[in-house]
C-alpha cells in the first residue's frame, strides 16, 4: 500500500515581506500569527494525511525547520541544499528519498488556507488520482483579479493551459470568464510518476539531482555538485509539458501571504488592530498616530521600518533589491 508523504518545501525569502522577512528569518517562520509561523501551520495542517514527512529547505535555514518540528514532535527527513536549484530538484529530492509508489503531497511552507473540510476533500481527491498515476495540481477558485499569482485555464479536472501572472486587465478577464483558477503551487504524485516526466522532459535536470542525491551526506547536498544541476522550476519543467496533469478546482480559501497587503487583509479578518482610515500598524505596540493617510500600513523592526500604502505592496520587492544590490546588512 502507498504511504503518503507531506514534502514541505522552504525555500524563497519573502523579499515582498521586508523587512519582516530576512535572510536570517524568512517569513515562514515569523511567528505572528497568533503566535505560531506560516510554517508550524504547515505541519499541523497535513499531520493527520500524512505518514512521513520531508523538509527541503536551504542549509541557511534548515535550523529553524528543526526548531518547529522538534518543538511539534514531528518525525522527518531534512534534505539540506546547499544552494537553491529552484523547485524541480528540490522535489525531485523529495521523490529520490522516497519509495517508487509513495503519493507525495507538496506544499510550500508560506501559505494559509482556510477551511479545514475543504482542504480535506481537495488532498483525497488529489491522492486519489495520484493513485491513478496522475500528477496533480491544486487550483483556487479566485476571489478577486489577483496579479501576484499565476493561473491555471481549465475544464473540469482537466488543464486548458497554465498562465503567468497577469496584468490587472487581464486578471480581470480571467475572473470574467470564470474558467480560470489560482495557481497554488501545491502537487501531489506517485514519487516515480514524477520522476518518470521529469527524465523525459528535462533529463539533465533529472540526472544531475540523482548524482547530487546520491553523493549527499546523511541528506546534505554537495555544493559542487548541486551547482551542475540546471535552476528551473517545477512548473516549467513539468507541469506544462506532461501529458499526465490533473487539476483539483479547490474551494478552500487560500493566500500564500506574499505581499502585505494580504497580510493586511488576514490580520485584520483575525481581529489586528486598525483605525476609522484603514490604517494598520505591524511590528510595535507602541502608539502610532495616522494623519491624512488611507489604507497605509507601518511595518516596524529593530533596524528598519517601512511605510506604505496598502495598494503598492507588490513594489516592496524593488526596495529589497536596492538593498541587494548594495549588499546591505538590512536584509540579514
Amino acid at each position: 500500500m502507498s504511504k503518503v508523504t507531506h514534502v514541505i518545501l522552504t525555500g524563497g525569502v519573502g523579499s515582498r515581506l521586508w523587512p519582516l522577512s530576512r535572510k536570517s528569518r524568512p517569513k515562514q517562520y515569523l511567528p505572528i500569527f497568533g503566535g505560531k509561523s506560516l510554517f508550524e501551520m504547515t505541519v499541523d495542517r497535513n499531520d493527520t494525511f500524512a505518514d512521513n514527512v520531508i523538509v527541503v529547505g536551504s542549509k541557511d535555514n534548515c535550523h529553524l525547520s528543526r526548531e518547529v518540528l522538534e518543538k511539534c514532535n514531528v518525525q522527518y527527513l531534512d534534505v539540506v541544499e546547499a544552494v537553491p536549484r529552484n523547485t524541480a530538484a528540490a522535489i525531485a529530492f523529495a521523490a529520490f528519498a522516497s519509495d517508487p509508489e509513495d503519493i507525495l503531497i507538496i506544499t510550500p511552507s508560506d501559505h494559509i488556507i482556510e477551511n479545514p473540510e475543504a482542504y480535506k476533500q481537495a488532498i483525497e481527491e488529489a491522492v486519489a488520482k495520484a493513485g491513478q498515476n496522475f500528477i496533480v495540481t491544486f487550483g483556487v477558485h479566485p476571489t478577486k483579479p489577483e496579479t501576484g499569482y499565476g493561473y491555471i485555464e481549465h475544464k473540469g479536472d482537466e488543464v486548458v493551459s497554465f498562465r503567468e501572472k497577469p496584468n490587472q486587465v487581464t486578471a480581470q478577464e480571467f475572473i470574467d470568464r470564470g474558467t480560470f483558477l489560482w495557481n497554488s503551487g501545491m502537487f501531489c504524485f506517485k514519487a516515480s510518476v514524477l520522476l518518470e516526466e521529469l527524465k523525459e522532459y528535462q533529463p539533465a535536470v533529472y540526472e544531475k539531482s540523482l548524482i547530487a542525491w546520491q553523493n549527499a551526506n546523511d541528506g546534505r547536498l554537495d555544493e559542487a555538485l548541486s551547482m551542475e544541476i540546471p535552476s528551473i522550476s517545477i512548473d516549467y519543467a513539468v507541469m506544462e509539458r506532461s501529458k499526465k496533469i490533473k487539476v483539483v478546482p479547490a474551494i478552500f480559501r487560500w493566500s500564500d501571504l506574499g505581499s502585505f497587503d494580504s497580510v493586511y487583509d488576514y490580520l485584520k479578518k483575525m481581529g489586528h488592530q486598525v483605525d476609522e482610515f484603514g490604517n494598520m500598524v505591524i511590528g510595535t505596540d507602541n502608539y502610532t498616530a495616522f494623519l491624512g493617510l488611507e489604507n497605509t500600513i507601518f511595518v516596524h523592526t529593530h533596524n528598519a521600518n517601512l511605510i506604505l500604502h496598502k495598494e503598492h505592496s507588490q513594489e516592496v520587492k524593488n526596495v529589497y533589491s536596492q538593498l541587494e544590490k548594495a549588499n546591505s546588512d538590512l536584509l540579514l
